[in-house]
């Protein structure tokens, strides 16, 4: 006998948050995924938090990312983080790479050293239950060290879909 799908009625409504997450250690999906439960567990307990509904759908790390990947690869459900391929441009005249002059590279897409900045930078859509998600937003923005490392989650937006949210706050 086929299982049946839950009508649009019953369905739980969800919406999606955009986390911006500053970090002083790299991160990966799944350590993230742990530093949310983490923080909410904290604030509201077992039972509140099991009524979030949580999941992390997308993970950017900014720091490797070049400018048309996300509208590229934003279908790609599997591959979760995006690698800046770009070199510096030839120069035509003497065929030696310019280096100091970045106006001619791609460099210049948001992508700097962690020794620039003092911070591993990363961006994050987190579904969460509708109704929940002030709860949510407060628990990850008390939430400072994780694994004895400075954390900054901040929320940028809130949307109704996964594809909205990747327009209106990632791109």
């Amino acid at each position: 006998m086929k299982l049946k799908i839950l009508p649009p009625t019953l369905r739980i409504n969800n919406h999606y948050l955009t986390l911006d997450i500053k970090s002083e250690a790299k991160l990966t999906k799944e350590e993230l995924v742990s530093a949310v439960w983490y923080g909410c567990l904290r604030l509201y307990g077992e039972c509140e938090t099991s009524a979030f509904n949580l999941w992390v759908m997308r993970f950017y790390d900014i720091n490797n990312i070049d400018e048309g990947s996300i509208k590229n690869n934003n279908s790609n459900k599997n591959n979760n983080s995006y690698k800046n391929n770009n070199s510096y441009k030839n120069n035509s005249s003497n065929n030696i790479k310019d280096i100091n002059n970045t106006q001619n590279t791609k460099d210049i897409n948001n992508t700097q050293n962690i020794g620039d900045l003092g911070y591993y930078h990363f961006k994050a859509i987190l579904r969460s239950q509708r109704g929940y998600e002030d709860k949510v937003r407060g628990s990850l923005a008390l939430l400072s060290k994780y694994n004895n490392k400075k954390i900054a989650i901040t929320t940028i937006g809130i949307s109704g879909t996964i594809a909205s949210s990747i327009e209106n706050f990632i791109n």
